[in-house]
């Protein structure tokens, strides 16, 4: 029995990139035979940035409803709120004491955040970055080590953080002894960046992402808003250098991906493209829209699942915390 973990931080609605990116990805690996599958909503990891306890609630409610809607069965994996597990903050804080600082120094986000402000002059690197940012890396190791996972799927852009995670696993096992399992990292390259309204990735911070549960109408006006050249429609076109052609294979089957890009090639106008582009959204999604809004409009039902999910994932959790806390002396 392999264990694959995957979690979203619900930090924002649920959007086009997350699907493609992450949800779709984590989704299809739910089907491999032999597989025990960990889905969890990283509220910790949220509070970095959500403050507001309702806002914070209803982001959590979204993106567990998005994961359901799009096929998530909770019967089959185990799906829970990060801050409903003790022990993987338990574990955070024996990892913390076998970390350098150097090595969360090299960390993404808090380099991303340092460089801005030394390119804006600002005398304080550190502005603007809290602890729970600047050990960020740490508290996912622990969201990954606390159930002994095999593989965590993840963008290519958190490739570095399952680096960084197990070399926390390494650097715990040199000082304790062999104790916590090194996972390893699966990245679908082809969706590692989707790209948003104004071609850049799509992300919140960007406020440029295409919501993916947002009623039909409002759907096409926001695609109809991609950002394309001002080429005519009989011009050839390259389709990946396109950011809409990037967005539909991620949604359209092999023959469709085929034939658009032979559209391309021949010519094709990008209000047609965006046209195309809703409808195999539109097909892909199928009925997740209307069990979405279900969902959200019953939260006592999401409140049930997350809790038994919480009872599953600690008796799982338990026990290799222990090993941990035996490890150190405990």
């Amino acid at each position: 029995m392999q264990t694959i973990l995957s979690g979203i931080k619900p930090s924002g609605t649920p959007h086009l990139g997350n699907y493609l990116g992450m949800l779709k990805p984590s989704l299809e690996l739910m089907k491999r035979p032999q597989t025990r599958c960990f889905y969890f909503m990283a509220d910790i990891h949220a509070l970095n940035t959500i403050q507001n306890r309702e806002l914070l609630r209803q982001y959590t409610y979204e993106a567990a409803a998005a994961w359901i809607a799009l096929g998530l069965d909770p019967h089959q994996a185990i799906l829970y709120r990060e801050s409903d597990i003790p022990e993987i903050s338990e574990l955070n804080s024996l990892l913390a004491h076998a970390v350098p600082k150097s090595l969360m120094n090299q960390a993404h986000a808090y380099k991303a955040i340092t460089q801005k402000n030394q390119e804006a002059g600002n005398e304080d690197l550190d502005d603007g970055v809290n602890m729970g940012l600047f050990n960020y890396p740490i508290l996912m190791s622990a969201d990954i080590l606390a159930f002994d996972t095999d593989f965590v799927p993840v963008g290519k852009d958190q490739v570095q953080h399952l680096e960084i995670t197990r070399d926390i696993a390494r650097r715990f096992n040199v000082r304790h002894g062999e104790c916590l399992k090194l996972p390893q990292v699966i990245v679908k390259e082809e969706v590692a960046v989707i790209p948003g309204l104004d071609g850049r990735k799509m992300s919140k911070s960007y406020e440029n992402i295409i919501a993916l549960f947002q009623p039909e109408k409002e759907m096409l006006k926001c695609i109809n808003r991609i950002v394309t050249d001002t080429s005519p429609p009989e011009a050839p076109k390259d389709p990946d250098s396109s950011s809409l052609f990037a967005i539909y294979q991620g949604f359209a089957a092999k023959d469709q991906i085929e034939e658009m890009r032979a559209h391309y090639a021949k010519g094709i106008g990008w209000g047609q493209m965006k046209k195309e582009l809703f409808e195999v959204i539109r097909s892909a999604l199928g009925d997740a829209y209307k069990i979405y809004q279900e969902l959200m409009s019953h939260p006592e039902e999401l409140d049930r699942i997350f809790n038994e999910g919480a009872k599953k994932a600690r008796a799982i959790a338990r026990p290799i915390v222990d090993r941990a806390r035996n490890a150190v002396g405990f």
